[in-house]
């Protein structure tokens, strides 16, 4: 069987082609046959899934309304709770850990009919972009297993690529979604502050985390969106974009880029104005420098939630996640003041743009493609930046704005390795992104899915 959607999937228990079981049973072999190779799950909740199927398929039986999701199997990133079943926020310290009740996330997706796969390795603590974990081994790109699937999201994107979950559940502090969805070519949504609750989350931040979906592709996307919010998504799954003014930086977000990402990027943005889009030049240079400013606010609030941890064990977690923490114990009160206000006029700032000029702002994902695991500095010509900055330099800055922020394909380089487009958009308007999203696909992801699906997945057409 080769990859079906949310839809097909339902669409199949309708016509009595196969259960919720069946599906289960189908998912948990295919994490036994591939996952070995890509390291993406550290649990995987056999027993807990296939009693949660028989669960939802009685429930059917009996002529009970069934959820949004229903019979849908998902996985969960490891710093998001889930009661039973343990969940080690990818660390050492936290190895046993066996939550007594579900994140909010969860229990509204269990609400939903969904079935729970296992959790997805990550980065530890979801402190660093690469998932290069040291306590469960690293999580392998799937488009070529030598390669990080970026972070701290790694597991998830990974095994949404590779097909051993049909969604699955990130978070996203500085681009901890959008980046591995960009370094697996699949799609991934930060969606509005709070949109989402974070309540049973281990936070790396409280001011900038964010949950969110990861998907196959954009009609998935806008059903769990669904299932998460109650709100109605799949109606704006429209091909018509004409008139849709989207926001082209003329600075920023074009600096310090590999050449063949930004041409990538240049087709993406001459594809939707061939869709009807208008590109509108757009000013962000009040960004400049922001990306210290976001790093105090996160580091001061990690080694705050961190702090017990700190005392006790500070020597058991990797080196860049050490870093980080101890970082926050040379950053100041005024600093990090200064950095919330900061984050108040980036706020005003993008506001305003939204108001007034454009309804979607398109910028790269990422500046560059995925880097082979250990790889750890980035060379723009002359220019040497630290992977971590590079890798977040595009996205975390709607962290900070608190705006939905979409990461779609947009194509392969030459090495083989996806590349993605990032739709940003006002405040609460995930529809616009939805809407932008699904018409670019339409119009352009065909083969790219094709192929990733051959090469992640093992499905030859």
């Amino acid at each position: 069987m080769t990859r079906k959607s949310i839809q097909e999937l339902q669409d199949g228990y309708s016509n009595q082609q196969f259960t919720p079981l069946d599906i289960t049973k189908h998912y948990l072999k295919r994490i036994k046959k591939k996952d070995p190779v890509l390291n993406s799950f550290i649990t995987v909740s056999k027993e807990w899934a296939r009693k949660e199927a028989k669960i939802v398929e009685a429930k059917e039986k009996a002529g009970d309304q069934t959820g949004r999701l229903y019979g849908i199997p998902l996985s969960y990133k490891d710093n998001i709770d889930t009661k039973g079943i343990r969940t080690t926020y990818g660390s050492s310290i936290d190895a046993n850990n066996v939550p007594e009740r579900d994140a909010a996330v969860v229990h509204k997706l269990l609400q939903e009919d969904s079935i729970t796969l296992g959790k997805n390795n990550m980065h530890e603590y979801a402190l660093g972009i690469t998932s290069n974990n040291p306590h469960y081994g690293p999580v392998h790109n799937p488009w070529n297993p030598e390669y990080t699937p970026g972070g701290s999201s790694g597991g998830s994107a990974a095994a949404v690529a590779a097909d051993l979950t049909v969604a699955s559940i990130g978070t996203d502090t500085g681009g901890s979604i959008r980046i591995p969805a960009a370094s697996c070519g699949v799609v991934g949504l930060k969606p509005t502050y709070n949109k989402i609750p974070t309540q049973g989350v281990f936070y790396v931040s409280w001011t900038l985390d964010h949950v969110g979906p990861l998907t196959a592709n954009m009609t998935d996307l806008a059903i769990m969106m669904e299932a998460l919010t109650k709100q109605k998504y799949v109606p704006y799954l429209q091909q018509d974009i004409r008139g849709l003014r989207v926001g082209v930086p003329t600075s920023f977000f074009n600096e310090h880029i590999e050449a063949e990402t930004y041409q990538l990027y240049v087709n993406a943005l001459q594809a939707l104005e061939q869709l009807g889009a208008v590109l509108i030049d757009v000013d962000v240079s009040f960004i400049n420098g922001y990306q210290q400013q976001i790093l105090n606010i996160a580091a001061s609030e990690a080694g705050y939630v961190h702090r017990d941890r700190m005392e006790c064990c500070l020597s058991q977690y990797v080196a860049d996640a050490r870093a980080l923490l101890e970082s926050s114990l040379t950053i100041t009160s005024r600093q990090y003041i200064e950095a919330l206000k900061a984050k108040e006029s980036y706020m005003k700032q993008f506001g305003r743009l939204f108001r007034e000029q454009i309804q979607v702002l398109a910028t790269p994902t990422i500046p560059i493609a995925a880097r082979k695991i250990g790889v750890e500095e980035v060379q723009f010509g002359s220019y040497t930046e630290s992977l971590f900055d590079a890798m977040t330099r595009y996205t975390e800055i709607f962290n900070a704005v608190e705006v939905p922020a979409l990461s779609i394909p947009c194509g392969i380089t030459s090495e083989g390795l996806p590349v993605a487009l990032q739709l940003v958009a006002a405040w609460g308007r995930e529809d616009r992104l939805i809407r932008a999203g699904y018409a670019y696909e339409q119009d352009q992801l065909a083969s790219f899915y094709q192929t990733r699906d051959e090469i992640c997945a093992g499905y030859h057409a």
